[in-house]
């Protein structure tokens, strides 16, 4: 093993660390960390300004029609004032006809608004959803390997989904249903003020204590919500972990304990979402009682004044349909608030991530990287320390790997060894001393550029879903069929890829269709396809048998020509031939030179050679 499991990143908190409740499931941050305190406003919503605003015909098209639509569900009432003015007092066939005609004939045109309004605020919360998701994708791919060790695949995963599904929802209905009712409900004011001015001022007067316990109730299934979402993260972040390890989960027999951490998770979501529903059930209801209970009083003291003669059949009638639909109105908002509320946690939790700065970037003005690099790598006086981690990673290394040279990096696991490989990949800057390619600072060009110059195979290679072919592009995606065939041909791969379809063959998930050596393989293709002038080896053939490793090592071998190589190896057979070795203990080089020199020099090297090479 490498030490690239020790060292790579700061471990995640241990089930000890009172950062971290294992029971909950839950990862609570404190300041700094990836996610802040979450909002309990609304305001995260209007950070998703710059997204409304790319689509300004759309929203524009719908908030027409909206208002078509709440101006014909108000015009409703006017039949019904006729009818009750004229046709219920001669009870006319004629007219009553023509009254419920003009109803049927508002209520097509308000069917053909409602449709058009449906259809634009859908698609403005589908491609606000699309565009959030990318972006918040690709901020992801942009952020050091630091951030990742702090937040979950599972909680990174539920933002991108689950999230902007809940922002999606709202923006695309929702939040139109309630701004349709929040206009049909103030133009029923209105028009029921000029119905009946007394009846409306009356209203007015009961509207505090109407609405005041529906805005208490209202902060608190805010903070339910937001809650109700973290649990659900921590539950999928819980499945994402065990799904990813199936295979070591079921070799261990732990499918049980397993399953029972994730229906505890999941019991945890179903009591925030519980007492979420249940808050919201109460609002539901304090909502109806007050506000029809409100209207009730009204509509009372309305029929009063008809019977008192102050006031027509008629406009009762119309001022009774004008107050139901103000009410419901203000009613639907006040219960829409939970789901804005819920959109205003997503926002949050998606706008987090984008507001997140890479660790790592290029400078304003970077230097041009040269077409032709030589591979000349050196570090001067290196020292890093991971984030949250006691004590250095590597104090004052110093060596170099000159053009052509092939250089291993050897020493117990945790010594620094794959710390110097992510400083050559600059996943992290060193925190004092230099790292150059060719003379060049990485601090100075653009990342992608001085990663382009390397070639890495780590000691686990992901593989990705899809054919061979496409994984060994991964390295250069511009590669013809001819240069990946040599690739895999070099890498020992082509030849059992033959038998399942060559450079069409499907990996499966995470290659799980290959085995280790196979996948292993198929990584070292993805490097020798890539043609960079700098290789990084991270015990590239440890996962290979004894006669393949063999093959391998004599293709790595006739591939490091003319380019500068690095590997990190345990097994120190495979280095024997190396033009340096750099030996490395807890985070300092002790040693350098290559393997008869070290081995007469009686150090730390002489003694791990002789342990591998008696024991053989």
């Amino acid at each position: 093993m490498s030490d690239g499991a020790g060292q790579s990143a700061p471990a995640a908190p241990s089930s000890g660390d009172a950062s971290f409740d294992r029971t909950a499931g839950a990862q609570r941050w404190g300041e700094g960390g990836p996610e802040r305190a979450k909002s309990r406003s609304l305001k995260p919503l209007m950070r998703l300004a710059p997204y409304m605003a790319r689509q300004r015909t759309v929203a524009t098209l719908g908030v027409v029609f909206l208002f078509v639509a709440a101006a014909l569900n108000l015009a409703l009432t006017f039949p019904v004032q006729w009818l009750g003015n004229n046709a219920f007092q001669t009870f006319d066939p004629a007219m009553i006809n023509a009254g419920f005609m003009a109803m049927i004939g508002i209520a097509l045109a308000l069917g053909v608004a409602s449709a058009v309004r449906f259809y634009f605020f859908s698609r403005f919360g589908e491609r606000l959803a699309a565009d959030l998701r990318g972006d918040v994708y690709a901020r992801l791919m942009s952020l050091s390997p630091a951030y990742f060790s702090k937040l979950k695949t599972g909680e990174a995963v539920s933002r991108l989904t689950a999230d902007v599904t809940l922002i999606e929802t709202f923006f695309g209905s929702t939040f139109s249903m309630a701004v349709r009712s929040f206009v049909t409900s103030i133009g029923a004011l209105i028009l029921m003020f000029v119905t009946s001015w007394k009846l409306t001022l009356i209203l007015f007067v009961l509207a505090p204590v109407l609405i005041l316990p529906i805005l208490a109730m209202g902060r608190r299934v805010r903070k339910l919500s937001v809650n109700a979402q973290d649990r659900i993260a921590d539950a999928a972040s819980e499945a994402t972990e065990t799904i990813d390890a199936i295979d070591l989960v079921q070799a261990y027999g732990m499918e049980k304990e397993r399953e029972g951490r994730f229906r505890a998770a999941i019991e945890l979501a179903f009591q925030a979402a519980l007492a979420r529903i249940g808050a919201r059930a109460w609002l539901t209801g304090i909502i109806i009682a007050l506000m029809f209970a409100g209207v009730t009083g009204v509509v009372w003291i309305g029929a009063l004044e008809v019977q008192s003669g102050a006031m027509s059949v008629g406009s009762f009638m119309q001022f009774v349909l004008l107050a139901m639909f103000g009410v419901g109105g203000f009613a639907t908002v006040a219960e829409v608030m939970g789901d804005a509320m819920r959109a205003s946690g997503a926002a949050q939790r998606a706008v987090d991530i984008l507001e997140q700065k890479p660790d790592i970037a290029a400078p304003p003005s970077p230097k041009p990287m040269p077409a032709r690099i030589s591979g000349h790598v050196k570090l001067d006086n290196v020292s890093f320390s991971y984030p949250e981690t006691a004590g250095p990673s590597l104090t004052d290394v110093s060596f170099e790997a000159r053009p052509g040279e092939l250089v291993a990096l050897v020493g117990p696991s945790g010594a620094g060894k794959s710390t110097v490989f992510r400083m050559l990949l600059r996943f992290f800057d060193p925190q004092s001393g230099s790292v150059t390619l060719d003379g060049l600072d990485p601090r100075e060009v653009d990342p992608g550029e001085w990663r382009a110059r390397f070639a890495y195979v780590p000691q686990e290679a992901p593989i990705f879903s899809g054919d061979a072919a496409g994984n060994v592009r991964f390295g250069r995606t511009d590669a013809t069929e001819d240069e990946v065939r040599e690739a895999l041909k070099k890498a020992e791969a082509f030849a059992f890829l033959e038998g399942r379809g060559g450079l069409a063959a499907e990996v499966g998930a995470k290659g799980r269709q290959l085995s280790g050596g196979e996948r292993q393989r198929i990584a070292i293709a993805r490097a020798l396809v890539r043609g960079a002038p700098v290789m990084l080896l991270d015990e590239a053939t440890s996962a290979l048998d004894a006669a393949n490793e063999r093959l391998v090592q004599k293709a790595l071998d006739q591939a490091s020509q003319g380019r500068t190589t690095l590997v990190i190896a345990h097994r120190l057979a495979t280095v024997r031939k190396a033009n340096r070795i750099v030996v490395f203990d807890q985070g300092s080089v002790v040693e350098q030179g290559d393997h008869e020199s070290l081995v007469r020099a009686g150090g730390l090297y002489a003694k791990l050679a002789e342990m591998q090479f008696t024991s053989a």
